[in-house]
């Protein structure tokens, strides 16, 4: 078993990686010298900044999945739609498919990332004793599967567009629908603005030992 306790960090050798480009710069340099962007050793307020946007993503999520999300008016007579009904809906005409799509991008994408973002930040903020690897793997993945969320609110466009029908059939978001996109919007953001080299700073080196045989 062996222990890498001597890892080196680029802040201490004074060098830090543009957030733009990434090259590598010396730390001194208030700008980068490929692309002008403003450089930081680390960007210490991004914790606080990405807690408040998840936060305020969680709290919306509630609204989302409460409120309809839709509002369907045919020949006079007004129906509305949450998430759930919606999908309900959709298994009882046999669309389980279409069903467990909206289920993954409208449920269970959103709730994943919130909890995910939830165990980063708090690893970083309260120094747990996960492994920075691991972290850093969950983190890409949060990255990748958030562009998927979008796509619930992409059916209920196209839903409007191909129902619309002026006064026999009309089909409009409701608003669940913005709140629900606020939800995407934050939790993108709240993986965006932080700093990610944070997380090597804060943990200690023997939570990610490795054992080689």
């Amino acid at each position: 078993m062996s222990t890498n306790d001597n890892a080196t960090l680029g802040k201490d050798i004074g060098l830090t990686s543009c957030p733009t480009c990434h090259k590598v710069t010396c730390g001194k340099s208030s700008n980068c010298s490929r692309c002008d962007s403003p450089l930081k050793i680390r960007d210490y307020a991004s914790i606080q900044k990405s807690w408040a946007l998840l936060i305020t993503a969680a709290i919306l999520l509630i609204p989302a999945n409460i409120y309809p999300i839709t509002t369907l008016t045919n020949q006079g007579r007004v129906t509305q739609d949450t998430i759930f009904s919606g999908i309900a809906h959709l298994v009882k005409t046999d669309m389980i498919p279409i069903a467990i799509i909206l289920f993954t991008a409208s449920i269970l994408v959103p709730i994943l990332k919130i909890v995910g973002l939830t165990i980063y930040l708090s690893a970083i903020s309260f120094k747990l004793p996960i492994s920075k690897k691991k972290l850093m793997s969950g983190f890409h993945i949060i990255e990748w599967i958030g562009r998927w969320s979008m796509l619930d609110l992409f059916v209920i466009s196209l839903t409007v567009a191909v129902v619309n029908m002026g006064q026999l059939l009309d089909a409009k978001p409701a608003p669940a629908a913005t709140a629900f996109a606020l939800v995407i919007l934050l939790t993108q953001l709240a993986a965006k603005v932080i700093d990610t080299r944070l997380l090597w700073d804060r943990l200690e080196a023997k939570d990610d030992s490795s054992t080689n045989a």
